[in-house]
């Protein structure tokens, strides 16, 4: 068969749309074309796919192979297709049945070796999986963010080989175990804190009722110091909420996924742009404000922040 379909899923957000891959073997000189809206990152996974098929004791087809990332108008970034292209290689050459790839999402960027790298965006991949009913494949690195989504089926794998053994049914993935949420323990307690009646009182009326708090003082007085310690306070994050959070976290690139129920505590520095607090970019991230979301923002040195990033 010279022509395979695997489908993957793009990193939008906190959404993880579907990104069919289609990859045709044709006659002419050997080469690899990807269209489809690939940016650079993805244009140059042709050479991290070849090498990894080589590396992994499988054949590279020596013709003319066509890859189209579909839609064709949604813009394709990162290593996070490598994986899919590469099994959608291999289908098309006959070297994996088409039909075991058909209700599997398939998400990781290759090394040279064959070895599957963590991406980011899996958890919101995972999500989108469970909605539609497919099994994902990740990268071992991503598991314990992809164990949060409880009713999804992931598979783990270290390499391309093992993803292939488990396809031709030589050795069979175990599905990712539905990893539990950590009780928090707290370095900063409320309870190391010696004095200081009025401000813990103001403490606790916030944390319980989930107000703002503007705290005024000289330098050194402990308002670094009790706002460190409010998460210590606040009740534990339920199920739902710490899927969000972990959501949020799992968006944003080189940011380690929070796998327990501790509120989180985010203190940006007063020189921060309102990019960097609030979100957005060329390419979308979330910003302070949104790494926040069911824990604490705290705005040290409030005056020396700009007006514009306040308001």
């Amino acid at each position: 068969m010279s022509f395979a379909v695997v489908q993957t899923r793009a990193h939008l957000g906190v959404d993880a749309p579907v990104v069919v891959v289609e990859v045709h073997i044709a006659r002419g000189l050997p080469g690899l074309s990807i269209v489809g809206l690939p940016e650079a990152a993805v244009r140059e996974s042709k050479d991290r796919v070849k090498s990894a098929i080589l590396q992994s004791g499988l054949e590279y087809p020596k013709q003319k192979v066509i890859v189209n990332l579909a839609p064709a108008d949604l813009p394709k970034e990162g290593g996070r297709f490598d994986l899919a292209i590469a099994l959608g290689i291999l289908a098309a050459s006959g070297q994996i049945d088409d039909a075991s790839l058909g209700d599997s999402v398939f998400l990781g960027e290759l090394a040279l070796s064959g070895a599957l790298r963590s991406v980011p965006g899996i958890l919101p991949a995972a999500l989108s999986c469970q909605s539609s009913n497919q099994k994902l494949f990740l990268p071992s690195a991503n598991a314990s963010e992809a164990s949060l989504c409880r009713s999804s089926i992931c598979y783990a794998a270290d390499d391309l080989v093992q993803i292939c053994k488990h396809l031709w049914g030589e050795q069979k993935i175990q599905p990712i175990k539905v990893g539990e949420l950590s009780i928090p323990t707290f370095e900063k307690d409320m309870s190391d804190v010696k004095g200081q009646p009025f401000a813990k009182r103001a403490m606790e009326i916030a944390a319980a009722g989930r107000h703002h708090l503007l705290m005024v003082g000289s330098p050194g007085s402990g308002k670094t110091m009790l706002a460190e310690r409010l998460p210590s306070i606040l009740p534990d994050l339920s199920d739902q909420e710490a899927l969000e959070v972990a959501t949020i976290y799992s968006s944003r690139r080189n940011q380690p996924v929070p796998v327990c129920r501790h509120r989180g505590f985010r203190s940006p520095h007063h020189t921060a742009s309102a990019v960097a607090l609030v979100g957005g970019g060329s390419k979308p991230q979330p910003g302070e404000v949104s790494l926040a979301h069911h824990g604490v923002l705290f705005l040290d040195e409030l005056p020396e922040y700009d007006r514009k990033v306040l308001e």
